[in-house]
């Protein structure tokens, strides 16, 4: 392989470091700031300044972590394609199985309060 092929493979992978970083800062600041807007309404609808339904914060809450777990998963993803070891990929299947139920769930949940 020459020196050109390594560096490219070399620049591919830091990119992929750096995507992986990104979607996980991505996921954990939608994740962040989808708590920190509930935790407000909570508080301003206690103190009556807003009127707006509990179940429509608890939905607005809910569908920012489904969104944040996706950001999170791709970056398990991107990292498993850096280090694709047999436990890498086994704990990859895992992550996803159990982010992707709490994803199903929490989109139900979701979609249940849409309907009341």
């Amino acid at each position: 392989m020459s020196l050109l092929a390594i560096d490219v493979y070399a620049i591919f992978f830091e990119f992929l470091h750096i995507l992986t970083f990104f979607f996980e800062v991505t996921g954990a600041i939608i994740i962040i700031y989808g708590g920190l807007t509930a935790i407000v309404n909570m508080v301003l609808l206690e103190f009556r300044r807003i009127k707006i339904p509990y179940n429509q914060i608890r939905m607005s809450l809910t569908s920012k972590i489904v969104f944040g777990l996706e950001f999170l998963i791709a970056a398990d993803i991107l990292a498993t394609i850096v280090a694709p070891t047999q436990e890498e990929l086994i704990m990859l299947a895992v992550v996803v199985i159990i982010r992707t139920v709490l994803g199903y769930f929490l989109e139900k949940e979701a979609l249940e309060f849409e309907i009341t």
